[in-house]
């Protein structure tokens, strides 16, 4: 029993040694927002806020969903409209 715990242990401890390293290594570092990306992630947004109305009205709560689909549409707009000044300043150059 005591050499099963022990191996637990160890194992663990190796786990969690390793673990924090690769943890570390495959966070990205963002680099300058693109036009094609803030578009992308508009679409994404516009897209989770229908996802996430439907599921509310599913359940009977419209109201909570009408909120919170008005808020990630405005996300969605955000980036649009960041997606299409980054655009009109690369191709306006003066």
């Amino acid at each position: 029993m005591k050499l099963g715990i022990t191996k637990l242990m160890v194992t663990t401890v190796i786990v969690f040694a390793l673990a924090a390293p690769l943890a570390f290594a495959q966070q990205d570092t963002p680099g300058k927002p693109t036009a094609k990306g803030q578009m992308n992630a508009g679409g994404k947004e516009a897209g989770k806020a229908g996802k996430s109305l439907g599921s509310n009205l599913k359940r009977g709560r419209v109201l909570r969903g009408g909120k919170r689909f008005g808020k990630r549409i405005g996300y969605a707009v955000r980036h649009i409209g960041r997606g299409t000044k980054l655009a009109v300043k690369t191709a306006v150059k003066p």
